[in-house]
């Protein structure tokens, strides 16, 4: 006989505190709404555990009473897998509270941060320890760790230093029924049967509670060097990443690439944003190399490099920065396109990724299909280059109907989706899948995929009390 909703909310009042249980719909309400506004929920209660402990406790009561438990972080998913369904019988579970960073190892180049620390708390720990915590996106200041393991984030430095999973050691996991798997093992070679560790990284909360994680760490960056280079086309970006990585030595950490919409929307949106270049070009990247050596004539390198690529037509025009207020100007220009996005207007928004030689044919198709089919929008295709990872949106024109042209996202989503899987691509970059993708993922996963996931849910979360509804559809 299970309890019912006012009794459920008391019992954990019970295990963790009153104050640690919120049920008021103003204290709620910012657990309940995505930050992109199209994922609404309701919750039986907001509980906010401050240990390990705790979350143990809560997760074994909902297994026993079979309460779904959603998992949040800093709240900024674009696919609504921090948000809990409308029936109001799920708890959100914040980790906010669980934001220690206990440990710092620079001799072994490792840190080990609990779940609700912010992405730029660790990369401040990591900094003071004078090493360098590579893990950079945008929503560095509010988003959380944890957040960023369940989803595996990517990020700017991706080409480098690889996703959120290539940065883990080890990691700290309550199981539904309360289990904890305390594996922060800070070792780099341990190959002791099955990588439990990995099953948790993107699984965005439907496994169990990622409460900490051990990370590597790198030599402390001490020389960059940053460019805005104009190109006419996708091509060339391809084409120029390839030299630029055999011109450095492979010290190519980040290479973005810029539509001009992307250029003229933050000119337009956002305080403090300039064009860097004079004339109207198609495309732009913002390119960056970086070494551990003070002295690394970087700068030097990649003005050769790109001064060669201007001798053949391949660049355009560029602009070298000079100054750390230079190289912070141009990446506030990349990182506020979304910014822009949302002052613009509504906005279409696809995650994907394909390998980086299919990128121009890509585009090139993609970019025809939406000057056609949606007259009513414009192309903003953005994003990391370097890796193979496109922000392909497409913005609503001024002029055109929010309500119609926002009626209109499954049909251009299921197109773009599968033009991305024609050129071997996938739908999911660096997203993850959530709640407004899983049609996606049984559209495009192989039967045995699928299969191989039901099962290591069912495995470990056999009364499906984790997540529900997000990466796979409950049952």
């Amino acid at each position: 006989m299970t309890l019912e909703r006012g009794a459920r909310r008391e019992r954990l009042r019970a295990l963790l505190g009153a104050e640690a249980v919120l049920s008021e719909p103003q204290e709620c309400a910012p657990f309940l709404l995505d930050h992109l506004g199209r994922c609404r929920g309701s919750a039986l209660a907001v509980v906010q555990p401050r240990s390990v402990a705790q979350v143990a406790q809560v997760l074994e009561f909902c297994d026993a009473e079979r309460i779904g438990v959603v998992p949040h972080g800093g709240n900024t998913s674009y696919c609504g897998g921090a948000i809990p369904d409308e029936s109001g019988h799920e708890i959100v579970l914040s980790l906010r509270r669980l934001n220690s960073i206990r440990n710092v190892d620079p001799e072994n180049y490792s840190l080990v941060a609990e779940a609700g620390c912010v992405l730029a708390q660790v990369q401040a720990a990591a900094e003071t320890a004078g090493r360098f915590f590579p893990l950079s996106i945008g929503s560095q200041g509010s988003c959380q760790i944890g957040g960023n393991l369940s989803t595996n984030a990517g990020g700017v430095n991706v080409l480098r230093y690889g996703m959120t999973r290539d940065l883990v050691l080890g990691l700290e996991v309550v199981l539904p029924g309360g289990r904890v798997l305390d594996g922060l093992s800070t070792l780099r070679k341990d190959n002791t049967g099955y990588d439990i560790k990995s099953l948790f990284l993107g699984a965005e909360g439907t496994l169990g509670v990622i409460t900490a994680a051990s990370f590597r760490l790198f030599p402390e960056v001490r020389t960059r060097a940053t460019a805005l280079a104009a190109i006419a086309d996708v091509r060339s970006a391809v084409t120029l990443l390839g030299e630029l990585r055999a011109a450095s030595g492979d010290r190519v950490s980040s290479f973005e690439l810029i539509p001009r919409i992307g250029i003229e929307l933050t000119a337009r949106h956002i305080p403090g944003v300039s064009d860097p270049l004079p004339g109207d070009y198609a495309w732009y990247v913002l390119c960056e190399l970086s070494s551990s050596r003070v002295a690394e004539p970087l700068d030097a390198l990649l003005e050769e490099a790109l001064a060669a690529a201007l001798s053949r037509g391949l660049v355009l025009d560029a602009a070298l920065v000079r100054s750390e207020r230079e190289r912070a100007a141009l990446w506030k220009l990349r990182e506020t396109i979304p910014e822009a996005q949302r002052h613009e207007g509504a906005s279409l928004k696809h995650d994907i990724s394909l390998p980086v030689a299919a990128l121009p044919d890509f585009v090139a198709r993609a970019a025809a299909w939406v000057a056609e089919q949606v007259p009513e929008g414009r192309l903003v295709a953005y994003g990391h280059v370097g890796d193979g990872n496109l922000h392909f949106n497409i913005s609503q024109l001024p002029s055109a109907d929010r309500e119609h042209f926002l009626a209109r996202a499954a049909q251009v989503r299921r197109a773009i989706h599968d033009m991305v899987r024609e050129f071997g691509g996938s739908f999911s970059a660096e997203h993850g899948v959530g709640r407004t993708k899983v049609a996606e993922l049984e559209r495009y996963a192989s039967p045995v995929e699928l299969d191989l996931m039901r099962a290591v849910k069912r495995a470990f979360d056999p009364h499906g009390i984790m997540n529900p509804g997000k990466v796979l559809r409950a049952s």
